[in-house]
């Protein structure tokens, strides 16, 4: 994804709060070896940019002046109750140096597993993403992980997904081997039985029905 970014000359609170009045995004560039250099992005496109999954988890050519260079989106603040966004930081990228990047799971194939169609269960997500190291050129926007294959009492497990070449995951914790995806029974409702009208409680034995007055 491309994004267009302008210089920013001033800093500190007071320039940063009169900018957003403008409708810019105050933010900054940084690493690869040069000055952070201080930069300021259009609102509005950069609110509609952050809603787009691949703004987050992919390698973006920015345009300064004419001039592209290739970074990472490290960090967003946003106000915490106003669709305003604070502050944007990004990251330089070297070609030759190995990225660390959480990258989204893609999760397809359900609706073909026999546990999901016709065994009555459901697939939980328990990991929704993962973290990598690569390369950015080998970078993914995302890693697809099918279902097909989930059968009923199973799980899918980390070292069952297929990876992208180039691509080797960070595991943190004891776990190396984590589970991805099981498959969870769903619980069938329980039916209460209505009352059955021939088993109501009938009135008084013996009783007599109430005379009707008679009309004057």
């Amino acid at each position: 994804m491309k994004f267009t970014a302008f210089e920013r000359s001033k800093q500190g609170t007071g320039a940063s709060r009169r900018l957003r009045i403008t409708g810019r995004t105050p933010g900054i560039v940084y690493g690869g070896g040069t000055t952070p250099q201080a930069i300021e992005i259009d609102h509005n496109t950069l609110w509609h940019a952050l809603k787009k999954e691949a703004f987050h988890a992919s390698v973006l050519t920015m345009d300064i002046g004419g001039t592209e260079s290739p970074v990472l989106l490290r960090d967003v603040q946003v106000h915490p109750f106003k669709q305003l966004i604070l502050h944007v930081d990004f990251q330089r990228v070297d070609a030759t140096t190995r990225l660390h990047m959480k990258v989204p799971l893609h999760f397809v194939g359900d609706e073909n597993s026999s546990a999901i169609k016709s065994e009555g269960c459901i697939a939980n997500h328990v990991i929704s993403e993962l973290n990598v190291l690569c390369l950015p050129s080998d970078l993914p926007e995302f890693i697809k992980v099918d279902l097909s294959g989930l059968k009923k009492g199973s799980s899918l497990h980390l070292a069952a997904i297929p990876l992208p070449k180039g691509v080797s995951v960070v595991v943190h914790g004891g776990d190396k081997n984590p589970v991805v995806v099981s498959v969870v029974v769903v619980a069938a409702p329980e039916v209460i039985a209505e009352p059955d009208a021939a088993a109501k409680p009938a009135g008084k034995a013996g009783a007599k029905p109430a005379a009707k007055t008679a009309k004057k």
